[in-house]
């Protein structure tokens, strides 16, 4: 069985391979805009500051898995193919959702509610640790010569379709019901109806072919010799997990936190924050396959370097101008510039951590790499940002976080692009 070549097939392989993504990011992006309606369901306490930091620690403990779900999945995926990989990830992640949606509250069965919660999370963030290398590699091995870039880049763009829906499906529910029954029960729906799509994502995942390239691979590793190569292959393994951090700190800066943001931090409505995360998550999907394009032509480093270098001067002061004067359209200008720089780097560098990585142990050397700069840095964003906010009394903090994110991708990016590793990048692009 082949891959196929007709540009409409492959238009069809790319929505079926992202479909996945679209799910995860869906009920990511839920978890962190009804935060505050999670906490008090399952977190209840005193102090809405600490069931807030419960409800983002349980959001965050779920990225720790990551790394497990890349090692173990991530061989799985590059021993067994990439399209039975792909259907295995997403059983899991279908499993994690189905359980957040249903689990009752604390005051109807106590302690049993946030274990389940947590548990949930736990399968999710398992998934997810190779949910992203998977499609990334797949799409990378399926692309037509000199276009992986813009091929690579639609991994991503599916998470900003999954923001867009998120956010349209949040704005509706606040329009038809009123605060007390969102806050009760309403909160629920959006999971109900990620529940009701997972059927449809395993009819079009399971259409998939395996990719050509896997097909030929004579060598396929088994967990040992995995670990083995990514033991040898360790700097690699690091330095892209420093690329990754510019995007994944970023990510959940512009999207999952920017609800919690404006309505904790600026004070604005639901109706505000929606609006300005539906925006963003439409500029990151214009951005991304743009920026991925540019770097078929121009290489990656290019924009790595000049995007990750603005997140490292700009992103601070852009939150301190913001919250200085916040409004609705200065909360949609800094966030579009954020989109911007997160956008045109991401773009660029998903690709080029799929040409980074050894070919043999390319599904969990990616893997691995993308889950541990998540589970350190991006997937704890939205507690960081948090608790940095309640230490310092700045509310420009989480702009600091985000710099520091930007220094890492602009010190990996100058490191990856000399030497041995610049070869390798040069081969797989050829």
């Amino acid at each position: 069985m082949t891959a196929p070549t007709h540009p409409r097939s492959k238009i069809a392989t790319v929505f079926r391979v992202t479909s996945g993504n679209f799910l995860e990011m869906f009920d990511f992006f839920l978890f962190g805009f009804y935060a505050t309606h999670i906490s008090r369901a399952f977190f209840p306490s005193g102090s809405e500051f600490a069931s807030l930091m419960l409800t983002f620690m349980t959001f965050g403990a779920g990225f720790l898995m990551r790394p497990l779900g890349a090692l173990f999945l991530g061989a799985y995926v590059d021993r067994i193919g990439r399209r039975q990989g792909l259907i295995v990830t997403l059983t899991i992640m279908a499993t994690g959702t189905i359980l957040i949606a249903f689990v009752p509250g604390y005051h109807t069965i106590g302690l049993a509610a946030p274990l389940l919660v947590l548990i949930g999370r736990l399968l999710q963030g398992f998934s997810a640790g190779v949910e992203l290398g998977g499609v990334s590699v797949y799409l990378s091995e399926m692309a037509p010569p000199g276009q992986k870039g813009f091929y690579v880049a639609w991994q991503s763009g599916s998470q900003q379709v999954a923001i867009m829906v998120s956010a349209v499906i949040g704005f509706t529910l606040s329009a038809l019901l009123v605060p007390a029954d969102l806050a009760a029960w309403g909160w629920r729906i959006p999971f109900f109806i990620g529940c009701l799509i997972v059927p449809f994502l395993f009819h079009i995942r399971r259409s998939l072919e395996e990719t050509e390239e896997f097909q030929r691979r004579t060598q396929r590793p088994s967990l040992p010799e995995v670990v083995q190569s990514l033991a040898q292959n360790w700097g690699i393994v690091v330095l892209g997990m420093m690329l990754v951090v510019m995007t994944t700190v970023s990510f959940y800066a512009i999207t999952v936190y920017t609800p919690t943001f404006g309505k904790s931090v600026l004070k604005l409505s639901d109706v505000d924050s929606l609006t300005v995360t539906f925006c963003v998550g439409l500029a990151n999907f214009i951005w991304l396959p743009l920026a991925g394009a540019l770097s078929d032509r121009i290489g990656r480093k290019p924009l790595l370097l000049v995007f990750s270098g603005l997140t490292l001067l700009t992103a601070y002061p852009a939150l301190a101008w913001l919250v200085s004067a916040p409004s609705f359209l200065n909360m949609l200008l800094v966030l579009l510039w954020l989109s911007f720089l997160y956008g045109c780097y991401n773009g660029a560098m998903v690709v080029a951590l799929t040409e980074i990585v050894p070919p043999a142990v390319r599904t969990a050397g990616f893997s691995l790499a993308y889950s541990l700069a998540t589970a350190l840095f991006g997937g704890f964003t939205p507690l960081v940002s948090t608790w940095l906010i309640q230490v310092t009394g700045n509310r420009a903090a989480p702009g600091m976080w985000m710099a520091f994110a930007g220094l890492c991708g602009l010190l990996a990016t100058m490191i990856v692009y000399r030497g041995p590793t610049a070869m390798r990048i040069q081969a797989a692009q050829s």
